[in-house]
């Protein structure tokens, strides 16, 4: 969006985006079409793509003369088509919730668009057809790193609702930065779960030659009317080629790479099983599987204490950030410490240890938890004496959780349980985000 200014100026002037103006100010005289501002930047600036292709920026001043040459074409849109409804296949749910699996790039302006419609996200993956009734939710239309516990929330109830209606599984369609946040809040909101919940998105947009989108889309509409798994899981690459994907464990997921396909790995984990487009499923490591008569219904518990931090701990680190948080009214606090779940405990410098920090926290009453920052392992309380000093303080270690999975997962037992309840149950296996056991499956070479 422009300016309110610059944008009360167009107006009035009837110029919208796309269509074709001149700017002029003294000597100075531009002409191309008015494009779509990106979300960064100078909000006064017009950005205009002249005819020999190029976009340039001209800043808005008083006294510039600003008019409509030609209209432009109408508002670019995307063809949409639903899925083929096909006798005797399975009906599963697919909520839209945006991110780059629903964006493409306009090439006449160069403005990248958000789908207004899930149908058009659909229109290029017909093989859905035969695969599944899908029945459509356009339930929002925002990228993941904007989504709070409130999108968590309506993401679940949503969910619920589904599986409740008779879905056999349900597809969710997410941006990929936080999506292994919101696999882990669904693996915990959820209760009574009974099929597969599957979460994908792509790391590159839907128009590209390189798209994953549609392969991630096929592969967990596979996952939910084939799969056995009642669990929330996250289905995408499990290498950069189309050839097959992972369905990892919402809990043991998480994105290792800004742009690769095969960004998200299971960490501490295996994964649960292997998907590949003709339907060919193979299961890897142990997971819930589905009753063939569940006994209740599934219900969202979608309580959440949003005061809870997620605080890194590093060489010269200070350790007032954690009265910071404390004197802001924070419930909860996971601290990422080093190897095994360290702190600073005595440093040379004074001033610098973090043990009495957090036994002020949690003498205050705030519950903190401890993970490595390795995220491979675990955090162990009583190997080093300095580890035994921060466990005394009334530190809890978590095991082999990650650091989002336990931030998540601190904010949804304080909103449902407690301050109590959640220190009790923060190193309780609920969703398979600690096991007994890690399943040591390093990257090497």
């Amino acid at each position: 969006m422009y300016s309110a200014e610059v944008q009360g100026i167009l107006s009035k002037l009837g110029i919208n985006v796309g269509d074709s103006i001149s700017v002029a100010l003294g000597s100075d005289f531009q002409e191309g079409i008015l494009m779509p501002r990106s979300g960064a930047g100078d909000s006064s600036i017009l950005i205009i793509k002249r005819k020999d292709g190029y976009n340039i920026g001209i800043r808005y001043r008083a006294g510039m003369r600003i008019e409509k040459t030609a209209s432009g074409k109408p508002e670019f849109s995307f063809p949409s088509s639903g899925v083929a409804q096909g006798p005797g296949l399975p009906k599963i749910s697919m909520i839209y919730t945006g991110g780059t699996i629903g964006s493409k790039v306009d090439y006449s302006t160069g403005g990248v668009y958000m789908l207004t419609k899930p149908e058009e996200l659909l229109h290029e993956v017909p093989e859905l057809g035969g695969i599944a009734n899908v029945n459509i939710s356009n339930l929002m239309s925002i990228a993941s790193e904007d989504m709070t516990y409130i999108e968590w929330a309506k993401i679940a109830e949503e969910t619920a609702k589904a599986l409740n209606g008779g879905a056999r599984g349900v597809v969710i369609t997410h941006g990929t930065d936080t999506m292994h946040y919101t696999s882990a809040a669904l693996s915990f909101m959820l209760k009574g779960l009974n099929s597969p919940v599957v979460i994908t998105g792509s790391q590159r947009s839907s128009d590209r030659g390189s798209s994953d989108a549609f392969y991630n889309l096929i592969c967990s509409c596979i996952a939910a009317t084939r799969s056995d798994v009642a669990e929330v899981s996250i289905c995408m690459h499990s290498s950069s080629s189309d050839d097959k994907n992972n369905l990892i464990r919402g809990t043991k997921a998480r994105k290792m790479h800004t742009s690769r396909r095969d960004a998200f790995k299971p960490v501490n984990n295996h994964p649960i099983c292997t998907i590949d487009e003709h339907g060919m499923i193979e299961y890897i490591s142990e997971y819930r599987h589905a009753l063939d008569k569940p006994k209740d219904r599934v219900s969202a518990i979608t309580g959440f204490e949003p005061k809870v931090a997620l605080l890194k701990a590093y060489p010269n680190s200070d350790p007032a950030i954690i009265d910071y948080y404390v004197n802001k009214g924070y419930k909860g606090i996971i601290i990422e410490g080093t190897g095994l779940g360290h702190v600073p405990s005595a440093p040379s410098i004074a001033g610098l240890s973090w043990i009495g920090g957090v036994k002020a926290a949690v003498d205050s009453g705030v519950v903190v938890g401890i993970t490595s920052q390795c995220l491979y392992g675990r955090a162990n309380k009583s190997v080093y004496r300095n580890l035994r000093l921060l466990s005394d303080a009334g530190a809890v270690h978590c095991e082999d959780m990650l650091p989002e999975v336990a931030y998540v997962k601190l904010g949804f037992l304080i909103g449902n349980y407690g301050m109590e309840g959640a220190a009790k149950m923060l190193t309780t296996n609920i969703a398979g985000e600690i096991t007994a056991r890690t399943e040591f499956d390093f990257p090497v070479g």
